[in-house]
């Protein structure tokens, strides 16, 4: 069954503890169906802070996307069958940039981690759960384990 199903994986991760299990969950897929992981993230910032508060405006795009490309380079280091795609900065929605990163490398399944769903999730909607609404592919979404008391 090597090759057939799940042969373009795209892993859409945050700086959350849930990231290295989705990781490991996407690339415990790629290894099954000979299939290869694209990392990806989102991120979003809060127009509270303005970009000239961290720096100068024209380089505060250029830290940023250093920065997260930085997280994803740690996150898949020594690991195989992992690309790295560019981190979406320009986003007010991370649910779709995901869903943009999944057409762009014709993803055959999304991993994505939960969020706790309680409060405004209700009502909003989590980035998961948009995300498996209105994605065009499978979506896998990875809890993490519950504590052990």
């Amino acid at each position: 069954m090597k090759g057939t199903m799940y042969s373009v994986i795209l892993a859409a991760v945050d700086e959350t503890s849930r990231s290295e299990g989705v990781l490991n969950a996407a690339l415990a897929i790629a290894e099954r169906f000979d299939g290869q992981v694209h990392l990806f993230r989102a991120v979003t910032v809060p127009p509270s802070i303005p970009p000239a508060a961290a720096t100068e405006p024209d380089l505060f795009p250029a830290q940023m996307q250093a920065r997260v490309r930085r997280s994803l380079e740690a996150l898949a280091a020594r690991r195989r069958r992992i690309v790295i795609e560019p981190p979406d900065l320009d986003t007010a929605q991370p649910w779709q940039a995901i869903l943009a990163a999944a057409r762009r490398v014709r993803a055959e399944l999304i991993v994505i981690g939960s969020h706790g769903f309680g409060g405004w999730d209700r009502i909003l909607a989590t980035n998961a759960a948009k995300v498996a609404d209105h994605a065009d592919c499978h979506v896998l979404v990875v809890h993490e384990p519950p504590l052990v008391p």
